[in-house]
């Protein structure tokens, strides 16, 4: 093989693409991995100003847990390697979440039988639908790990003999099913109090998705990391490198060749031409079919798709820099939500303003005098956009962070203001400039009705348009999130391997 030509080449260094790249070259196969940033990662980063180091992205990861209680990526970080550098810190809580219109308030713990015995002290005669739900959860959990050992060419057969209750839900949302197991109205919806993280309401979530994702957080709890995202990104870089692999940062592509609808290779910026016949983009098909491939060689079906997907949710993000600790601040917890209503489908709406409050809060010490608050608000569709212009941007970021820290100091009765050593403000152009996706997402395309989690899955064979050409991580068939992008890479590279090489 000559030194232009590739088993694979891995277009992005973010999460999904770190691991399918790893993942490839730990099975013997010849790997470049391109990114146009300086360093690996992506979002999957971190920013310094004055003495704090920001996490820009990663605030807890689900999927972990530990050696003694492994979830899925934990087996994958094995499996490359570099699960020995990470030692994890497991927060007590589910999640907290604050009701602002009646001034409620609910913590959940994590483990089956703690969170039942909370709920059912929330909303007496819980228990049973929550039990029912529980059961459902972990049918779920072993269909979808049915599903990764077929490499999603499940047996329907088999599918109906093993998992027959999943068969039943698979196709519904959240909300659909929670009613049909009669489980309460209140308990629903503090249940559903993660919507927000997978970005679209309970009324078109899929529940298998969801009941995949919470139970995960319940089990094995969410964990903070003893490295931070970047540091994550650079081991798996690290050990991409050790393995023989070779990666081009500062290289952007700007044209994937395509011949007879068959990848033959990459061209980059710098016009250097790399020969493949098979590549995993980890940027998204919207930037791939409309910029990357010359427009007489984009398939037909592949710009219907795309014109029928919607973008996921904008991000607002404050990164905060505080010369309290909590204990200081007089708050306890790591984890926030403050919602208006525990109505997702209200808060759905309400979140196409920037202004409106909705929030999710981290806070963590930092050192033994301060700690790092990071304040993230999502926004669906384009009203940012249409606000702000050159003229108003810096006026209006000042006034976004000036709303949403306010919001959390009048919910959690607090003074933040005046503990404040250093303050930045992402917001969605701020994720557009530095990750290239459109229009500012952060969470990939929205996951509902045909669009959600199990077709995207049963149907990701069918949207191969071009021979030898998959996309992995936010974009990919696994949706947005961090457990989800590693997760999706490392089977993305698996997939690969079952092709013709």
């Amino acid at each position: 093989m000559k030194d232009n030509e590739f088993d694979t080449i891995v277009i992005g260094a973010g999460n999904g693409g770190l691991t399918a790249a790893l993942t490839l070259q730990k099975k013997g196969k010849k790997v470049l991995l391109l990114d146009k940033g300086r360093v690996p990662g992506g979002f999957a980063s971190s920013f310094v100003r004055g003495r704090f180091e920001f996490e820009a992205s990663l605030h807890e990861l689900c999927e972990y847990g530990d050696e003694s209680n492994p979830g899925e990526v934990y087996e994958i970080f094995k499996e490359l390697g570099i699960a020995k550098s990470l030692e994890t810190k497991i927060i007590p809580e589910t999640f907290c979440v604050y009701e602002t219109s009646t001034n409620s308030y609910y913590e959940m713990p994590i483990g089956e039988e703690k969170f039942l015995e909370k709920m059912e002290s929330y909303v007496p005669n819980s228990k049973e639908s929550m039990t029912i739900f529980f059961s459902l959860c972990k049918e779920v959990q072993a269909a979808f790990k049915y599903f990764n050992e077929t490499k999603g060419h499940p047996d329907s057969q088999v599918l109906m003999e093993k998992f027959p209750r999943f068969m039943v839900v698979a196709p519904y949302p959240v909300e659909k099913v929670l009613k049909e197991i009669k489980m309460p109205l209140r308990a629903r919806q503090i249940l559903e109090t993660y919507w927000s993280y997978l970005g679209s309401p309970a009324s078109k979530l899929s529940f298998a998705h969801y009941a995949s994702m919470i139970y995960s957080y319940i089990i094995k709890g969410p964990v903070i990391l003893n490295k931070n995202s970047h540091q994550i990104s650079l081991a798996l870089s690290e050990e991409f490198e050790n393995s023989g692999g070779t990666v081009k940062y500062l290289t952007g592509v700007r044209e994937i060749l395509v011949n007879n609808n068959e990848v033959e290779g990459i061209i980059t910026k710098d016009n250097q031409k790399f020969l493949t016949k098979h590549i995993i983009s980890n940027i998204s098909p919207n930037v791939v079919f409309e910029k990357l491939i010359k427009k007489e060689n984009v398939p037909l079906r592949a710009n219907q798709l795309l014109n029928t997907r919607i973008l996921g949710a904008r991000g607002i993000c404050i990164y905060l820099g505080l010369n309290k600790t909590m204990e200081e601040l007089g708050l306890k917890n790591y984890s926030y939500f403050i919602y208006q209503t525990l109505n997702s489908d209200i808060e759905y709406k309400r979140m196409h303003s920037i202004y409106n409050g909705n929030l999710v809060a981290t806070l963590k010490n930092y050192g033994k005098d301060s700690s790092i608050l990071c304040i993230t608000s999502l926004v669906f569709g384009d009203e940012f956009t249409r606000l702000v212009n050159k003229e108003n941007y810096f006026e209006i970021k000042e006034k976004i962070a000036e709303h949403f820290v306010s919001s959390f100091e009048k919910n959690l009765n607090v003074n933040i203001k005046d503990a404040i050593e250093e303050i930045e403000i992402a917001t969605p152009l701020t994720f557009a400039r530095y990750g290239g996706h459109p229009d500012g997402v952060i969470y990939g395309y929205l996951a509902t009705s045909y669009d959600n989690l199990l077709p995207r899955i049963m149907t990701e064979e069918q949207e191969i348009f071009i021979k030898g050409l998959r996309f992995c991580g936010g974009f990919g068939s696994r949706l947005s999130g961090y457990s989800s992008a590693y997760i999706n890479g490392h089977q993305e590279a698996l997939k690969t391997l079952g092709e013709d090489f």
